[in-house]
């Protein structure tokens, strides 16, 4: 569809230096000239610099700031427009056309396994009953895939990766745009999840799906039950993540990063190499690599615990 006609249809009216069929939705500084992208802080204007983007959703007065070769698309909202427009991009879950499963010989498919058109299983992989595998994902050697785990469309699935049961991989991610009066405009999340080698995911986790890009799992990361992990998140290397962890979208760690139970992040931040989290620790900045946090608000693990007896002392002396 073209541009025009799509800004016809969100009720956008704006005459266009160039129409062109637009092809998807992208970060600014991953779109192709086929895609558009948007921008609505300041903070990140200077990513049109070097943006190939074919056009940019942006409010009226950063229009300035846009580059000759992106077209300027003036709006209020320019996250709301951003939310409509990814609906004529939302993937189907499951296709009726596509290749049949190409399964290797010496996998293990137990009954009552739904397998979607183009999915890949290697040698090795056990797949157990009631786990249902969307279209276009694959799964390489030596997985468990235990009862009732669900994995959505294109997810990557690395070798000797073990999900246990009930777990749900690539599902949509927690994201809408608000209206003037409330109303909620869900973004469609038209990324995938990649999970490398050697990772353990236990029971009944969530992994989301990005919005566009890929949230990813990164080789030898361990996993406790019931965790929670946003859309667009990295997870470093070997990073250990304790029950009920709860990590809001984009968050990114590096290696060997140990959260404890109950502790989550906002998003958008970044938890430096081999940095721990003491259990329900609320993580609302980026971490340096090789320290120790805990508590909440959060402080460096050795304040947080003279604060705490410092407290105890006081309210025993009252």
């Amino acid at each position: 569809m073209k541009l025009s006609e799509i800004l016809q249809l969100i009720d956008i009216k704006q005459p266009l230096i160039k129409d062109f069929e637009l092809e998807g939705i992208a970060p600014l500084d991953k779109a192709s000239p086929k895609e558009i992208g948007y921008i609505d802080q300041k903070q990140y204007l200077d990513t049109l610099e070097n943006s190939h983007a074919g056009a940019v959703l942006i409010r009226e007065e950063f229009k300035e700031n846009v580059p000759a070769h992106i077209q300027a698309i003036i709006t209020d909202n320019p996250h709301l427009a951003f939310a409509r427009i990814s609906h004529f991009f939302e993937k189907k879950e499951f296709n009726q056309e596509g290749r049949e499963a190409n399964i290797h010989k010496d996998a293990k498919i137990m009954p009552n396994v739904y397998i979607g058109k183009n999915v890949s299983i290697g040698s090795d992989t056990e797949i157990m009953p009631g786990v249902v595998i969307s279209d276009n994902v694959s799964i390489g050697e030596g997985c468990k895939i235990y009862p009732n785990v669900v994995i959505y469309r294109d997810t990557i699935i690395g070798n000797h990766v073990s999900i246990h049961a009930g777990s749900v991989i690539g599902s949509d991610g927690f994201g809408y745009a608000h209206t003037k009066t409330g109303e909620h405009v869900k973004i469609q999340h038209n990324g995938r999840v990649v999970i490398e080698d050697d990772v353990e995911i236990g029971a009944n986790n969530t992994i989301d799906r990005a919005v566009f890009g890929e949230t990813r799992i990164q080789k030898g990361a361990k996993i406790d039950n019931l965790v929670q992990i946003g859309h667009n998140c990295i997870i470093g290397p070997y990073t250990i993540l304790v029950s009920q962890v709860g990590l809001a979208g984009s968050t990114t760690t590096g290696r060997n990063v140990v959260m404890g139970g109950q502790a989550g992040t906002g998003g958008h931040i970044h938890i430096g190499d081999f940095t721990q989290i003491a259990g329900r620790g609320a993580v609302g900045k980026n971490l340096p690599a090789n320290t120790k946090w805990g508590g909440h608000p959060l402080m460096e693990l050795d304040e947080w615990m003279k604060f705490y007896v410092s407290l105890k002392r006081m309210l025993k002396k009252k």
